[in-house]
């Protein structure tokens, strides 16, 4: 068995699941970097590997139950555990995440979001378990959003208050109720689940222009989460290290 830590970021390609992983990487974690595309995956990991990261890319589409397996007999083989599971791969509706919208959100909006979003997080995290379990010291990162915060949606001057999209911002809300229980339901063995909210980022997602935040500060989140020690958060909505309400 491998002694060195080992993550898997979904959606690692580009944007903030792969900075994500140069920043676990550099910190001497070997990191696995999935996209749907193998190609993809493999560009993404040779670009790390030639910074010095022990880094390998695997073909995964999050929402192919074939593809999730194939993931899971893969790291079995090769390292025996997984230390680290990044669930970063998400989606934002085809048409825009800026236009609030609740009744007249289509089935196969509804579909799309949470095919990505939220069941493909929890089939993939089941699948991976046993591997987790492995490892002396499990950790489990959702990427989830402000946006999924039913307290903060609900104030009279809510601050997200123009982002009332409801496909995304309820799955993202139901992404954040499995955290809660699957953290309770993992304490005993020591295995952490928590919720980041990575920020308004500069990606092809959150708006390249409109976005405050750069793309290496977005990481930091999902980073420090990673690596908490057995006095961190578990099931907490989690940003720069910050507690944010649910």
């Amino acid at each position: 068995m491998n002694d060195k830590k080992v993550a898997l970021i979904t959606g690692s390609n580009r944007g903030i699941g792969l900075e994500t992983a140069k920043q676990l990487g550099e910190l001497g974690i070997t990191v696995i970097l999935t996209a749907r595309q193998l190609e993809a995956a493999e560009t993404a990991a040779q670009q790390l590997t030639e910074k010095g990261i022990d880094a390998y890319g695997i073909q995964l589409d999050v929402t192919n139950d074939e593809e999730r397996q194939a993931a899971a007999a893969y790291i079995s083989s090769k390292f025996g555990k997984l230390d680290i599971l990044i669930n970063n791969a998400g989606v934002a509706p085809k048409d825009s995440l800026f236009v609030s919208k609740t009744a007249e959100t289509t089935k196969e909006e509804f579909n799309y979001i949470y095919d990505t979003n939220f069941f493909s997080i929890v089939y993939l995290t089941n699948e991976l378990l046993p591997l987790i379990k492995k490892s002396p010291a499990g950790r489990i990162v959702n990427l989830s959003s402000i946006l999924g915060s039913l307290t903060i949606h609900a104030q009279p001057e809510s601050p997200i208050a123009g982002f009332r999209v409801l496909s995304y911002n309820s799955a993202k809300a139901a992404l954040n109720m499995f955290t809660i229980q699957l953290a309770a339901e993992l304490q005993p063995l020591g295995i952490k689940v928590n919720s980041a909210h990575p920020g308004w980022v500069q990606t092809e997602l959150g708006g390249n222009e409109q976005a405050p935040m750069s793309i290496t500060d977005g990481a930091k989140t999902s980073v420090s989460l990673a690596l908490i020690g057995e006095d961190g958060p578990n099931g907490k909505l989690i940003h720069m290290g910050e507690e944010l309400p649910w």
